[in-house]
Order: C-alpha cells, then sequence, then structure tokens
C-alpha cells in the first residue's frame, strides 16, 4: 500500500506547473506553489519548535489555504486537529483545548469569537486568510515566523525545485490526524486515525475512480468531515486533479454555475442534493399525464430517458463520469427514477472511525438501494444469526479502522466487540454477493409494544416524495407513530390550496404512505413544522430534538 504522502509528492512532481488548489472564483496555487508553501511551514514549524506527533488543530472555512494547512502539518508528521467552523467558540475553545494542540490555523472572522485564555496551550495562531501570525503566545514563535522569508531564500538560493520535495514514509501506524465527531465539551469523541488509515481510502479511490490528466473537482462538504476531507480533496489530489473550493454549503445556483465553468470528472455529494435536484426539476415533468402516457412505450420512452439522463449530467459540467453519494441512504422511488435513466451513480457507506469508507460499488455493478460491498482491506459482519435476512448491527474490522477516541477510554472500550469489531451503530443485512443494506440507525429504532423493530427512515422515505413535503421525521408518541412533516406551503398555494385543502391533501397522503408500509409501521397522526429540521454539518436530521 502506497502512503498518501508519497502519492502526493509524485502528484507535485508530475503536475508542477498544472493548478491544484483554488477558491472558486478566488485565489488559486499551482502544485509548485503548494510545494513552496509546505515547505516554509516545515521550516516555520521546525523554527518553533514543533516536534513530530504534537498536535495542531485546523478550525476554518473551506478554501485553498485550509487545504494547504493540512497538508503541510501532516507531511511535518505532526497531528491535524480538524475542527468543524460552524461549532459554537466555547464549543471550539473546549475540542482545541481537549486536543492538546499546540498551534491553530483559523480564519480572520472566526479568530474574533473565540477565546485564545480558553486554550492555553496553542503557542501560535496562524490566518488562513492571509498565512500571518495572529497571535503569539512567546519571543520564539514570533521570531521563527518573522524569519522565515529569509532563512527560506538561505536554504533554497537557486529557487525550489520538484527536485526539493520529498514527503515521509514508514509512518502508517503513527497518529495523523484526530477528527472529532460532534461540538459537545462534555467527553468529546476525537477519533484517531493513522497515516495507513488514510492511506488506503486514498488507495481505495484511486484504483477504483482513476484520475485523469487536467481533470478537476468541485468541493462542496466540509473539509472538517472526513467524507469531504478524504473524498473531494486529498483522493483527488493525489491523482492530480484541480480542486476547486466553494467555501460553504452552496446554493444550487452557485454549484451548478461552478460546476458548469469547471465541468469536474467526478460529483461527491449527499443524497439530499440530488433528491431536491430530482424533486425540483424532473419530478413534476414525470408526472405530466402525457408524459406518465410516453414513458410506457419502449422505444420513444429509451429516447426520453436518455434525454433526461444528458440534460441532467450537463447541469453538472457535461464530464461527470461518476455520481458518489453517501453519509445517508438514497429515497427509494428517487433511486428508481436514477436507474431507470442509467445514471451513472452509487451510494457508499462509511463513517468517521473508517476514515472514512467501509463500503462502495462502481455504479456499473451498484446494486440498488445496497451501499456497496466491503472495500479493500476491510470487513464487514452482520450481528445476526441470518445475516441475509435477519436485521442486526452492522460491524467491521480493519486497515482503515480508527485506534479509538483521544482520551476517551469508555468511548473506546463502548465502540467495539469483545473481539475487536467496530461497532458501526447502524442496522442492515447483507446478501450472498456481499452487498451491504442499511436499515436504519440503532439508536433510530423504534419498538412498539407488540415487539416489532420500526425503522422511521422506511418511512420517511415514503413521505418524502408525497406531494408538497419537503421533509420528514417520524417519531414515536406514546406507542403511536407520528410523522412530522415540512412541507412547501408556496408550492401549496400556487396550486391553489389554502390551509384546509392542504391539511386534507396531507391526511390523503397518510392513507396513502400506510398502504406502503406493514401495520406496525402505520402512521397515526401527521403534525406540520414551521421551519426545516435542524441539521448536523452532514445534512443529517438532529433527531433528538424531535423526539
Amino acid at each position: 500500500m502506497t502512503p498518501y504522502l508519497k502519492r502526493l509528492e509524485q502528484a507535485i512532481h508530475d503536475h508542477w506547473e498544472a493548478p491544484a488548489l483554488s477558491n472558486y472564483k478566488g485565489e488559486g496555487f499551482t502544485f509548485a506553489q503548494l510545494a513552496e508553501k509546505i515547505e516554509k511551514f516545515h521550516m516555520f514549524f521546525e523554527a518553533a519548535g514543533v516536534k513530530k506527533g504534537d498536535k495542531i488543530a485546523i478550525c476554518a472555512k473551506n478554501s485553498a489555504r485550509w487545504a494547504v494547512s493540512f497538508l503541510s502539518i501532516s507531511s511535518y508528521e505532526a497531528v491535524v486537529v480538524p475542527i468543524l467552523a460552524d461549532f459554537n467558540p466555547d464549543s471550539i475553545n473546549a475540542l482545541v483545548d481537549h486536543s492538546e494542540s499546540i498551534l491553530l490555523f483559523t480564519d480572520d472572522e472566526l479568530w474574533k469569537k473565540i477565546d485564545i485564555t480558553k486554550m492555553p496551550a496553542v503557542r501560535g495562531v496562524i490566518s488562513t486568510n492571509s498565512f500571518t501570525l495572529l497571535h503569539s503566545a512567546d519571543e520564539g514563535m514570533k521570531n521563527a515566523f518573522d524569519s522565515l522569508a529569509e532563512a527560506f531564500a538561505n536554504k533554497y538560493p537557486m529557487g525550489f525545485s520538484r527536485e526539493n520535495v520529498c514527503y515521509p514514509e514508514g509512518n502508517a501506524s503513527d497518529l495523523a490526524l484526530i477528527n472529532y465527531t460532534s461540538g459537545t465539551t462534555s467527553a468529546p469523541k476525537g477519533v484517531m486515525l493513522r497515516y495507513e488509515c488514510l492511506d488506503s481510502n486514498i488507495e481505495f479511490a484511486l484504483d477504483h475512480i482513476p484520475v485523469n490528466k487536467g481533470e478537476s473537482i468541485v468541493s462542496m462538504l466540509p473539509m472538517a468531515h472526513m467524507y469531504g476531507m478524504a473524498f473531494e480533496f486529498i483522493y483527488p489530489l493525489c491523482g492530480g486533479a484541480h480542486v476547486i473550493f466553494l467555501g460553504k454549503t452552496p446554493s444550487p445556483a452557485l454549484l451548478l454555475g461552478a460546476m458548469g465553468e469547471h465541468k469536474p470528472y467526478i460529483l461527491i455529494t449527499v443524497p439530499l442534493v440530488l433528491e431536491k435536484v430530482f424533486k425540483g426539476s424532473l419530478q413534476p415533468k414525470l408526472e405530466k399525464p402525457a408524459m406518465k402516457i410516453l414513458t410506457k412505450i419502449p422505444g420513444i420512452r429509451n429516447i426520453l430517458f436518455n434525454k433526461i439522463r444528458e440534460t441532467l449530467l450537463s447541469k453538472f459540467g457535461g464530464n461527470v463520469r461518476t455520481i458518489v453519494m453517501g453519509g445517508a441512504a438514497l429515497n427509494p422511488e428517487v433511486e428508481y427514477w436514477f436507474r431507470k435513466f442509467k445514471l451513472p451513480y452509487t451510494v457508499g457507506y462509511g463513517m468517521t472511525e473508517c476514515a472514512p469508507l467501509l463500503a462502495y460499488s462502481d455504479w456499473t455493478t451498484f446494486a440498488p438501494k445496497s451501499c456497496g460491498v466491503a472495500v479493500d482491506r476491510m470487513q464487514v459482519r452482520i450481528d445476526s444469526e441470518d445475516p441475509v435476512n435477519t436485521v442486526g448491527e452492522i460491524q467491521v474490522k480493519g486497515i482503515n479502522v480508527m485506534s479509538g477516541y483521544f482520551k476517551n477510554p469508555e468511548a473506546t472500550a463502548a465502540a467495539f466487540t469483545e473481539d475487536g469489531w467496530l461497532r458501526t451503530g447502524d442496522l442492515g443485512v447483507v446478501d450472498a454477493a456481499g452487498n451491504v443494506f442499511i436499515r436504519g440507525r440503532s439508536k433510530n429504532m423504534i419498538l412498539s409494544s407488540n415487539g416489532q423493530n420500526i425503522y422511521p427512515e422506511e418511512i420517511e422515505a415514503v413521505c418524502n416524495v408525497q406531494p408538497y413535503v419537503v421533509e420528514s421525521v417520524v417519531v414515536d408518541r406514546g406507542s403511536k407513530l407520528v410523522a412530522l412533516l415540512y412541507v412547501d406551503k408556496e408550492a401549496a398555494a400556487k396550486d391553489g390550496l389554502d390551509a384546509e385543502a392542504l391539511s386534507d391533501k396531507l391526511e390523503e397522503m397518510r392513507v396513502t404512505v400506510n398502504k406502503a408500509m406493514p401495520n406496525y409501521s402505520k402512521i397515526t397522526k401527521i403534525e406540520v413544522v414551521d421551519q426545516p429540521f435542524e441539521k448536523t454539518p452532514k445534512m443529517s436530521i438532529k433527531r433528538f430534538m424531535y423526539a
């Protein structure tokens, strides 16, 4: 297995003059400029007394300089501590302190909100806007930074070249990063990932989704989470791609504009994004009477479906070879139509504790409703007497799996079985071919009064494709299932529905949904909420707020 840092080194050698990292409609760096900035930070770290294994935090909005910061820390063999910029300032203070970070990279806006006195181990703070020193706790740190330009010129009087680039190897079992899964300040769970966890994920991606010379990718997911970090940043860059950062969760117009301009070879996203595209532009057309008739005529149907696929892919720039979704299950009805269109999509399965990949299949072999098969160097099992037919917890083992939670032995012990398998907390089955099918989260499962296991995600999937329903959460209220719905009232009003008529329509929907459900999973009541459901940075609904 090739270390990802050696792959990065090779990409720099092979693509020296090519663009590497850019902000959308902002500054960018070639592979040569990236390598030079990394070298300067290495010199600064050394002069400031930073040692291998020291912790360095990054808490900033996505940007090309975020990426430079990450690679500079990781290739120096310090431990990267990515922290989500959306956490509240108190949580950021607590996590930087908990991680024992001695340096902090942050943006200028966030620097105004956090409290350096609550992070006593931090000796220096560096701006990801300008790479200037925002704070120094001692003269040594300040002197190391102020003398950097002169030191670099003295070390490389003939200029810095690709021959000067050499990154470490032989560090597979060393700690590479600590990734916090939430912003909680009590017993936080910092996932400890080794270099080999990253190496394995990046090698799998390059083996199964190779990057061609001159290709690009538009990055929109949070870099502080493993999904975006590994597959929208590290993997494509190591393959020589140009990574363009949008900076924050984009509007559909901004995303499609960026993709139209840069024409990415791959779209990495969460199902919610494509479900919105389907419901907003495709579903209304498919439900027109004339379209329903035409799609039943074989020859015409194929022509229509091909046209829909071409139109959809053209919206993403026209060069997308693969659409990879993760973080949640794809709605079954949306998936049904995507299969009809022969859209080149696949749904993977991962978690932070596996850096992040557990299962994946190429779109050409992907089994509908699954999330792929176990990836290279990983094993998956179902904690069930009959894994094919009886739902059980999904458990995994392999190189991708974390070493544990930083300074949290209780949580670490609870995360593993006695024989060393990681408990995912997800419930599912696996078929004879090894395809993994997720049925829900164990903590979300509702146990009915007669002992039946109810998976709210399955009911919500049917609710979410009903007219006017934007999103839903199914909860247990006194042994009765209640569907909380956020609906598109503007669309209903345009269709001539007042509040009473909309209420009647939703009651019809409840009946429709219940016809698709077994007796123990039927909705007894509908409640409409006024605001979209609160979500995590990975766009998962915060269910605990609505239980």
